[in-house]
């Protein structure tokens, strides 16, 4: 492996097609696509400048690096890419790349961020930023903090353990997704969605949990949560009060107690949800 250090890149595509470098302690100043179409490739103590930095690559390792905000849509079409202990403070990183690896990072500005990805890897990440994790395939989190309306829209199977999110409308036309030990605050939740489950969840929504296919709630609470599961299939085990159910489809709700039910005939056949309000053993 060739070692660079304390290089200073400029001028378009500066380093274009290498393969096996290690570059340490380098700046990446203006000029676009330094690292494009590179493979084998680790980044250690570095700052990107420009935009575009790594496109069309394979294999590489970013670890305790910077992306200003100038290095926007930074990691794009690359396969095989790690980042770890970086501060990424540039929008739309990470779009359609798959084998995706973020470990122990923060992204102050996120705005479109991971769009498109497959096989993706999250842990000990702090997101801030609209339109995170769109369309994604395959994307398990860990230790996961997000900031920013709209997460994980149309994303599928996606394993999310020890969050915190908040965003509105998030999950929106997703389909298999898991979420676990997490707290959940914003409007909307879930809309649209099929085979969604939230397992030891805290959850605050207005209208949250609505236009579900298979939704299903384990040991929840849900704080402040009005006229939840309209039109959605449900299996919910709450363990707090509701302030209103309107009008679910089918399966089970069980909650502590719930202010309003709202069960219009017209819309739905009331007789196929079952509705248990536990406090008062009904």
């Amino acid at each position: 492996m060739e070692k660079l250090c304390q290089g200073y890149f400029t001028g378009e595509r500066a380093l274009y097609h290498r393969n096996g470098l290690i570059i340490s302690d380098s700046i990446f100043e203006d000029g676009e696509s330094p690292l494009k179409e590179c493979s084998n490739i680790t980044v250690e103590g570095s700052i990107f400048k420009w935009k575009y930095p790594i496109w069309y690559s394979e294999d590489v390792t970013v670890r305790d690096c910077t992306l200003l905000v100038t290095a926007r849509s930074g990691v794009w079409y690359t396969n095989g890419i790690i980042f770890e202990n970086c501060t990424i403070d540039a929008p739309k990183t990470f779009r359609r790349c798959d084998g995706v690896t973020v470990k122990g990072c923060t992204l102050p500005n996120a705005q479109e961020t991971l769009w498109s990805c497959k096989n993706v890897n999250i842990e000990s990440v702090s997101v801030c930023g609209d339109y995170f994790g769109m369309n994604c395939d395959g994307v398990k989190c860990k230790d996961f903090s997000i900031s920013g309306n709209y997460a994980f829209d149309g994303a599928k199977n996606i394993e999310i353990d020890g969050a915190r999110l908040i965003s509105k409308d998030a999950f929106w036309n997703s389909e298999n997704v898991t979420v676990s030990n997490s707290l959940i605050i914003g409007e909307y939740l879930g809309w649209n969605s099929k085979n969604v489950k939230f397992i030891n969840c805290t959850i605050e929504s207005n209208q949250g949990l609505c236009y579900m296919e298979g939704v299903t709630l384990v040991n929840c609470k849900l704080i402040n949560t009005d006229l939840a599961f309209e039109l959605s299939s449900v299996d919910a085990e709450v363990t707090t009060d509701l302030i209103s159910v309107k009008n679910p489809i089918s399966g089970t709700i069980r909650a502590k107690g719930i202010g309003e039910i709202i069960l219009d005939s017209e819309m739905i056949d009331p007789a196929r949800t079952e509705i248990i309000i536990e406090e008062s053993g009904k």
